[in-house]
């Protein structure tokens, strides 16, 4: 199964629901190549903090589903 990714590296983004977190940017990116395995993007916002979100669009805990936008 080709995993379908949402975020890349670079990429400037918000958390819908989060918006005191402020902007962030995804910092890295990691995708198995093992079927079924999981992708991941670690995010660094504007708070300070890191966070990873799962970054597959065909997975329902995908970041996209969970509030994280591009901005």
């Amino acid at each position: 199964m080709v995993q379908r990714l949402y975020l890349k590296l670079g990429d400037l983004v918000i958390h819908s629901k989060f918006p005191e977190w402020g902007q962030g940017v995804v910092v890295e990116e990691r995708t198995s190549r093992m079927s079924g395995g999981l992708c991941m993007v670690r995010i660094v916002f504007k708070d300070g903090k890191e966070r990873s979100f799962i970054n597959d669009l065909d997975d329902h805990n995908c970041c996209y589903y969970t509030g994280i936008k591009l901005s």
